[in-house]
C-alpha cells in the first residue's frame, strides 16, 4: 500500500509539470524511478546518435544535428531569417535502440548517414538532424513519434505557419537511394500531413497550445519505465479506495442496527 500511495502523488506532478517547473521535482523522483532501475532522461545527458558519430569521418557529409528536448526548437529555427518567406526544410529521422525500435533502425540509421554524404555534394539538399527516441523518449512522446520514419519541417519565421510532414521507411529494405530519390522527387505526396490544429502538431497542435504536450510526453514515458505489477497494484489500490468511499458516503437504512439500539429493549423484558 506505501508504493501505491508514493506512486498516485508521483505522477500528478509529474504530469502537470512542463520543462521548467518539472525540475523542481526531478531529483526527488529519480530516486522513486531507481528502484525501477529507471532514471529520469536530461537533455544534458543525451549522446549523439550513431549517424552523427559517423558523419565526422566525411569532409563531405551534410552535419546531422541531434534533437533534443531541450535543443530542438532552437536547433530548428536556427538557419531561418526573420524576413525569409521561403521555408527551411529539415529532414529528421526518428530513430532508436532495443527498448523503442527492437533493435531494427541499425539500417535506416546508416542510409540516413550515407545520404548524408551525398547531400553534401548537392547544390540543394535539407538540413538534417536525428532524434533518438532511446535517449530522449519525452520528446519523442510529445510528437506521437515512430521510430524509422523521417519527419520533414517546413520552418519559416514566426508566427508563419510551419508545415510537417512525414514518412515511414522499410526498415528492413531502406537504402540511401530511397532517401535521396524521395528528396528527388521534389514533392511530398508520398508524405502524411500533420494538420496544423491536430492534437500533435508540434507547433501549433492543441497539445502544444495548451502547453500540455511536454507533460503528456513524461506522462507516457513514465507509463512505460512502471513495470506492470506496479500498475496492478496502482489499479488494485484505486479500486479499493473508490469502493470503500462509496460505502461509507451511503445513507443509513432505517431499522438498521442505531435504530435497534435506539428502541432498546421491549418492555417487561425479564432477561437477566
Amino acid at each position: 500500500m506505501r508504493f501505491s500511495t508514493t506512486t498516485v502523488l508521483a505522477l500528478p506532478l509529474l504530469a502537470a509539470a512542463a520543462e521548467s517547473p518539472f525540475q523542481q521535482y526531478k531529483a526527488k523522483f529519480q530516486n522513486f524511478l531507481g528502484s525501477f532501475g529507471a532514471s529520469t532522461p536530461s537533455s544534458d545527458d543525451v549522446l549523439p546518435v550513431a549517424s552523427v558519430k559517423a558523419n565526422k569521418a566525411s569532409a563531405k557529409a551534410k552535419k546531422i544535428e541531434t534533437l533534443t528536448l531541450g535543443n530542438w526548437k532552437e536547433t530548428l529555427f536556427g538557419p531561418v531569417k526573420p524576413a525569409s518567406t521561403q521555408p527551411e526544410e529539415w529532414w529528421v529521422l526518428i530513430t532508436g535502440g532495443n527498448k523503442t525500435c527492437f533493435g531494427r533502425c541499425e539500417r535506416i540509421e546508416k542510409a540516413f548517414n550515407e545520404s548524408a554524404v551525398q547531400f553534401g555534394g548537392l547544390s540543394k539538399s535539407p538540413h538534417l538532424a536525428a532524434l533518438d527516441c532511446e535517449q530522449d523518449p519525452v520528446l519523442c512522446n510529445s510528437f506521437s513519434a515512430a521510430t524509422g520514419s523521417i519527419y520533414v519541417f517546413d520552418v519559416l519565421p514566426e508566427p508563419a505557419q510551419t508545415e510537417v510532414y512525414w514518412k515511414r521507411f522499410n526498415l528492413t529494405t531502406v537504402t540511401s537511394k530511397d532517401i535521396i530519390d524521395q528528396w528527388n522527387k521534389g514533392s511530398k505526396a508520398d508524405f502524411n500531413h500533420v494538420e496544423p490544429d491536430s492534437w500533435f502538431h508540434p507547433f501549433t497542435g492543441k497539445l502544444a497550445n495548451y502547453g500540455l504536450a511536454v507533460p503528456l510526453g513524461y506522462f507516457f514515458w513514465i507509463m512505460n519505465v512502471i513495470p506492470s505489477w506496479a500498475m496492478m497494484l496502482l489499479v488494485s489500490f484505486l479500486s479499493r479506495s473508490m469502493m470503500n468511499k462509496q460505502l461509507n458516503t451511503q445513507p443509513q437504512r432505517p431499522g438498521g442496527p442505531a435504530a435497534a439500539a435506539a428502541r432498546g429493549a421491549a418492555p417487561g423484558d425479564a432477561r437477566s
